[in-house]
């Protein structure tokens, strides 16, 4: 892990130009934003297209990575869920202000197998799990006080005992293709080092790019 007291700068001049390995240097500098950012550092801009290939772009977060990729959860049913499963490609991009960095992650996206996405969703409050199946995300609302019924009936109905996963809830995991990172430097002049591949079973190439 990264020796949280070192300076951005020093990082930047040391592990980040000199890095290999893209999953290893993204793991120091999200335990960096850990300790620096104030609130959600796994928080990330997620974008997907719609048929008409008219882009759409949210926050949400970050729940797991490793060499295999990034993964976060949704409603199958929600504007993202339906444009992943139609199109089946995405962006990411973290941004710590407080570092002065970015990453930027583009790729194929996958569903989670059944197991792992039980697994994440048995680890949310209990309270998250109930509004996974009181929220028909990202359709009409006609009030709160609707909103606040759907919750009410599933909190009667799983009362007593495990909530099930809903089948129209589970994880995506965004299996990257380009990785590139971004550390902000005087004069505009950045550093930016980016890790792309054809496929991800290939090795990365490496590359500079001018800021």
């Amino acid at each position: 892990m990264t020796d949280h007291n070192h300076s951005p700068e020093e990082l930047t001049n040391g592990d980040f130009t000199e890095a290999s390995k893209p999953f290893l240097l993204f793991e120091e500098w999200l335990e960096d934003a850990k300790a620096k950012e104030l609130n959600d550092p796994n928080a990330l801009a997620l974008s997907t297209v719609d048929p008409d290939g008219m882009p759409n772009i949210r926050m949400v977060l970050l729940k797991g990575f490793d060499e295999r990729g990034f993964v976060f959860y949704t409603n199958f049913e929600s504007a993202k869920g339906r444009e992943l499963l139609s199109t089946p490609k995405a962006a990411m991009c973290f941004h710590w202000k407080s570092l002065r960095r970015q990453v930027r992650v583009r790729g194929p996206v996958s569903v989670v197998e059944h197991d792992e996405a039980d697994e994440y969703y048995q680890s949310r409050p209990r309270g998250s799990r109930i509004g996974a199946w009181a929220s028909k995300q990202s359709r009409s609302l006609e009030s709160r006080f609707a909103l606040e019924k759907e919750v009410a009936k599933y909190t009667a109905k799983f009362a007593i005992g495990e909530i099930p996963r809903p089948d129209h809830w589970s994880g995506f995991r965004l299996e990257p293709t380009e990785i590139e990172f971004w550390h902000d430097r005087p004069f505009r002049l950045h550093d930016r080092i980016v890790f792309r591949r054809e496929h991800p079973s290939d090795d990365w190439a490496k590359d500079r790019l001018y800021p």
